[in-house]
Formats: structure tokens, C-alpha cells, sequence
């Protein structure tokens, strides 16, 4: 799968990304959105989050740091998204460690709005009703077939399914992918995953017709920057500053020549 020109296109248009997300990793993911090319918005209020959104080219919604107001503003700015068929994210972040982000993730779900949900094994595996331990936002080992899981979940919600991890699954539209890029070192890293969906916000921006292969050709540029980012770190906060430059240089040519992204036959 080629989808090297979005990384152009991206940086050409300059696609305007509303996120109402997590206060721990917002200026990261700001900041990741900003490096690629394209234009972070963080608004939160309920009183513009309708308005903020209908001028965007892509909404992400991350559940890390939850209140009631927040999922207010959250359904507000999916409900503008869908009028205006702009793409959806959903960073299920932290599903399963609390009753109030389970029935969160249900409220946001069940309103149809949301295009792409995204979030680790566990986290999917528990949105997917399925019996597993959530460690915070931290994955926890899970036992699985993570392929069958992104599929199925696809299937039911008529969505496309995002697992992250040492391997991505990437299923919806009757496609399975997954993605092979990426470096350790971005697990030991807080808001990774969170600007992982930020990264698949800005794709989708510029392929909304695909959220497929946009989310698999995100999380791929995403790990090949990781991989260039940890080359050249001695540790975690080396790391960050690294992968916000190497998400300003990577090129075309990079992702041809060290894409990992595999399509599975279903």
C-alpha cells in the first residue's frame, strides 16, 4: 500500500485538526499536529466547539482526562463533524478503568457520529465487550486474536477499528491492515498513543473518502519518525524533542523506503 503522497498534501493544505482531548498530552499533540504540516486547534468550550469544528477538516476526541462538560463539548463537536461529513476520531484512552469512561465511550459510540475509534489492545478489546484488565492508559497483555477484534469491532459499529502496539491493526471498509513501524522507546514515552490519533486526524483530513488506509499511512509515518526520533536519543526526553523534528523532515521518500504496512487478505 502507497499513500506517500498524503504527507505532500497534508503540508500544501494545511488542514485545520480540532481536538478536544487530553489536558496531560494537549501542547504534545498540538505540537505533533503543528510539525507535520498541518494546524492544531484545541477548543473545549461547548459554546464553540460546534463552530470550531464546522471550520475544520478533521475532529479527534481523546477521553484521557474526562468531565461531564467534556463530553458535552465532545458530542457537540461530532454531531457539526457528521453535518458537514467530516471525519471522526475517537481515542478510547484509558477504556476500561473506570465506569465513567466505559459508559463515556457508549455515549460517544452509540451516537453514530464517530468515524474511526483508535486506542490500545486493551482498550479496544474492552469498547469490543471483551474480558480484560486496563492498567490506567497503559496496554495490558491480552490473549486475543487483536486481527479478529479490529475486524469484528468493525464490523459491528460500522467503523474503522485502530489497535496500536508493537504491531497496529487497522481494519474497516473490508480492508485489514497493519503496520510495522515504529520504535520501544515510544512506549516509554507519556502521550504517544494520544498524538498517534492526532496523527491519524491530520490523514483523514486529507483522505476522508479512505479512513482505512489514511489511519494506516498515519500510524506508519508516525512510527517511521519514532524510529529516526530514537536513533538519535539517549532516553525519553531526548526522544520527544527528536520525533517533533523528525515529523518536521520526513519526506516521501522516507516512507517509501521504510513503510511497513502490510494488507491482509480477509
Amino acid at each position: 500500500m502507497q499513500n506517500n503522497s498524503l504527507l505532500n498534501e497534508i503540508r500544501t493544505k494545511q488542514p485545520l485538526v480540532h481536538h478536544i482531548t487530553n489536558w496531560v498530552t494537549i501542547f504534545n499533540c498540538a505540537q505533533a499536529v503543528k510539525s507535520l504540516g498541518a494546524s492544531p486547534v484545541m477548543a473545549h468550550a461547548p459554546e464553540e466547539a460546534a463552530e470550531i469544528t464546522s471550520i475544520s477538516s478533521a475532529l479527534v476526541l481523546n477521553i484521557g482526562t474526562l468531565t461531564e462538560d467534556i463530553i458535552g463539548s465532545m458530542l457537540i463537536a461530532a454531531k457539526a463533524a457528521a453535518e458537514k461529513k467530516i471525519p471522526v476520531v475517537l481515542d478510547v484512552c484509558g477504556a476500561g478503568a473506570s465506569a465513567m469512561r466505559n459508559q463515556s465511550c457508549i455515549r460517544l459510540i452509540s451516537s453514530g457520529f464517530i468515524n474511526v475509534i483508535k486506542g490500545n489492545a486493551s482498550e479496544v478489546s474492552c469498547i469490543a465487550g471483551l474480558d480484560v484488565t486496563t492498567k490506567g492508559v497503559d496496554s495490558t497483555d491480552v490473549s486475543f486474536d487483536l486481527a479478529d477484534v479490529a475486524l469484528n469491532l468493525s464490523k459491528k459499529l460500522s467503523c474503522t477499528v485502530v489497535i496500536t502496539g508493537k504491531r497496529d491493526y487497522i481494519a474497516g471498509d473490508g480492508k485489514l491492515f497493519t503496520v510495522d513501524n515504529g520504535s520501544e522507546l515510544m512506549g516509554r514515552v507519556v502521550g504517544t498513543g494520544c498524538m498517534a490519533a492526532s496523527m491519524i486526524g491530520c490523514f483523514a483530513a486529507v483522505l476522508p473518502g479512505d479512513l482505512p488506509g489514511a489511519s494506516a499511512a498515519a500510524l506508519s509515518a508516525w512510527g517511521i519518525a519514532g524510529e529516526k526520533a530514537s536513533a538519535k536519543s539517549s532516553g525519553a526526553g531526548s526522544f520527544l524533542v527528536h520525533i517533533f523534528d523528525e515529523l518536521s523532515s520526513i519526506t516521501e521518500e522516507d516512507m517509501t523506503k521504510s513503510q511497513k504496512i502490510t494488507s491482509l487478505t480477509i
